[in-house]
């Protein structure tokens, strides 16, 4: 897939290297402190439903195609495949501070913890790395004391606030709010979002106030949920400044032929990943 030029969003940035197409946040980039990407399909070696860039070992492709797309990741990352730290997705709220001895989990490694969906550290050189495929990846950079935060928010992280948990576990190494540089990333957008009213009613209740702003009734029993907009809500609650956030406007399910998409593909699809290194100095 050739990068164009003319595609229809502001956030994140499209780039190219080493054939590998990747997504960057401006204001992420410019504290100068951290490498980062987002994943796209383009610019690796797996087939099929899986093309190209798939980066999950559990989606039955091939283990050699899989690590190849990470060897592929760390040279654009300028990074070792010993240095990746995965998350173990389930949906929860709960966050890994990550340390040194923790190097290498998930992609040369096992990883001796379960149910994070959240990692934060202050080591450099430690890739952070999270997963999706229409779930909200938040990226969180505090580029004083350099200290970063990445997470994977589904509904559930929404509603549990797993940005807000980020965030608090990135104040406990010190941290401080008022300096993080926060971005929402691509994800599934409000239009292709259609929930039911139990999910309906958890955003009801956590986001009093802002109900008519996060979902709109389609059908009886039926709602578009805005995860975007409900994700900002948590991250501006925690204290994070307007001016230091950006925010998407790229949908995965609008996009299938160019991010992984669960919704879009009904579950026939490969993983897309969010990478945050601090820089060595």
């Amino acid at each position: 897939m050739q990068l164009d030029k003319d595609r229809d969003w502001m956030l994140p940035k499209p780039q190219v290297q080493e054939g590998v197409e990747y997504l960057i946040f401006p204001q992420l980039e410019a504290t100068g402190v951290v490498n980062h990407l987002f994943s796209t399909r383009s610019g690796g070696v797996s087939e099929g439903h899986l093309s190209s860039m798939n980066l999950s070992f559990s989606r039955g492709d091939k283990e050699e195609y899989v690590r190849e797309n990470y060897r592929r990741i760390a040279k654009v990352l300028n990074c070792e495949s010993g240095d990746f730290v995965f998350s173990h997705q389930t949906h929860t709220n709960d966050v890994r501070i990550v340390t040194e001895k923790d190097r290498g989990k998930g992609l040369i490694r096992e990883p001796d913890y379960q149910n994070i969906d959240g990692l934060v550290t202050k080591v450099p050189g430690l890739v952070l790395t999270t997963f999706f495929a229409d779930c909200v990846p938040i990226f969180l950079v505090e580029p004083v004391n350099k200290i970063i935060g990445l997470c994977h928010s589904g509904w559930r992280g929404t509603v549990g606030r797993i940005g807000e948990k980020t965030i608090a576990k990135m104040e406990s190494l010190g941290a401080k709010r008022k300096d993080i540089r926060a971005a929402i990333g691509p994800s599934i957008c409000q239009e292709c979002y259609e929930v039911s009213e139990d999910v309906a009613a958890q955003f009801a209740q956590e986001f009093r106030g802002h109900e008519d702003t996060l979902m709109k009734e389609t059908k009886k029993g039926k709602y578009l949920l805005n995860l975007w907009k409900a994700n900002q809500l948590v991250l501006s609650d925690s204290g994070i400044l307007q001016a230091h956030l950006e925010v998407t406007n790229l949908c995965t399910c609008c996009n299938p032929e160019y991010l992984f998409s669960h919704r879009a593909s009904r579950g026939m699809r490969g993983n897309l990943a969010a990478f945050l290194m601090l820089k060595k100095s």
